[in-house]
């Protein structure tokens, strides 16, 4: 099993991922458009089983269309999603394990906040989570916006769901927006030493090339919303004797307007 993470150079900074299985078929997570996921699989001689969407909006759902009629493929999504996704055929459930490979598994997580139709989807191998594919919820250094849900279901979901994930976990979001969001970090928290370490190292990196993947030990060092008790952060906030889940959501509504 292989995971290819393809930048899609849209306007919205998008990732389609390619999951590749030793038996020569794929599943495609999010598929910006059908071009590249075509493209990769005819490069990889590989047969495309399954779209799986994270969640609903257009940018994650609108190769749909093309790759099912000419691959005849499912399409699995939230139960949220039926009449929002196009070729929707399979709902997925909280916790549900899907098979890829011999020692290979992807377990649904139901992820509410930026919409109430998302779900993510946490690799493991052998049983142990060595990777997250995170759709709008996570970002590297960020979270997603809220305004298809709501910031208090957001900060449920990653804080009962992300927060206790191992700090080795890949983190696989749906969109690169690591450069702009350590400079939030730094606009809300200007002693950060690892986002000032990553910032020109993201500057200088070329995403469709090689793009940069973090982990949620990572996430913890410079992701904001991760870092809810820094007295740094709860001052610029005005938020010092705040709950973490007061502190988040400042932390969300200063990001929509920052």
């Amino acid at each position: 099993m292989k995971v290819h993470q393809i930048y899609t150079e849209s306007a919205l900074r998008n990732f389609t991922y390619l999951i590749e299985l030793s038996n020569g078929t794929a599943m495609v997570i999010d598929p910006w458009d059908a071009a590249l996921v075509n493209h990769l699989l005819e490069q990889l001689q590989l047969q495309l089983k399954v779209i799986i969407n994270t969640h609903e909006h257009w940018d994650h759902i609108q190769g749909n269309d093309e790759l099912v009629a000419q691959h005849q493929c499912e399409v699995w999504a939230h139960n949220n999603g039926q009449g929002k996704i196009p070729g929707l055929s399979r709902t997925l459930s909280t916790d549900e394990l899907i098979d890829l490979e011999q020692g290979a598994q992807l377990r649904v997580l139901d992820t509410p906040g930026h919409t109430y139709a998302h779900l993510c989807f946490l690799l493991l191998e052998q049983g142990q989570p060595v990777a997250v594919f995170t759709g709008d919820t996570l970002f590297n250094a960020g979270v997603g916006n809220c305004r298809s849900g709501d910031a208090e279901s957001l900060y449920k979901t990653i804080s009962e769901q992300f927060y206790v994930l191992d700090d080795n976990v890949l983190v696989y979001p749906g969109h690169d927006y690591l450069e702009n969001n350590l400079q939030f970090t730094l606009s809300v928290e200007p002693g950060n030493q690892a986002a000032q370490q990553w910032l020109p190292r993201v500057i200088a990196s070329d995403p469709t090339q090689m793009p940069l993947v973090t982990t949620i030990g990572d996430e913890r060092t410079f992701n904001s919303f991760f870092r809810l008790a820094n007295p740094q952060i709860r001052q610029e906030l005005s938020c010092v004797d705040a709950s973490d889940q007061e502190v988040f959501i400042a932390l969300r509504s200063r990001r929509d307007s920052w």
